[in-house]
């Protein structure tokens, strides 16, 4: 079964810790990105999510949020879900949606990726 706690990176070498799990699913810790690490401010955002509890032997859905506040005015929501493989390593597969502020409505339609 799969566990979020522990420190995780990403095919873009992205680090994320997840350091205070729940019983009831919900979780926090902290993101770093890359992209801060090759912009000169490596900051560090906090995250929040929750995960689907499952029994013995599931394969946990989850969403988590960051917040980049400390270096862009934007906010990012990942969902996925975590696997085991073959080998027994635990992966999280994820799909995201950055939403960067917009400065008018007229904006809006550019402002999430």
């Amino acid at each position: 079964q799969c566990q979020l706690n522990g420190l995780w990176r990403n095919d873009q070498d992205s680090l994320m810790e997840i350091s205070v799990s729940r019983d009831n699913g919900d979780f926090q810790g902290q993101y770093l990105t890359r992209v801060t690490l090759s912009g000169g401010c490596a900051q560090i955002s906090p995250l929040k999510g929750t995960q689907q509890q499952l029994g013995e032997g599931g394969w946990p859905t989850f969403a988590f949020t960051v917040r980049w506040d400390r270096f862009s005015n934007a906010t990012t929501a990942f969902v996925g879900q975590c696997f085991v493989d073959a080998d027994g390593k635990e992966m999280l597969t994820t799909t995201w949606l950055l939403r960067e502020a917009a400065g008018s409505l007229e904006q809006d339609w550019k402002a999430t990726r």
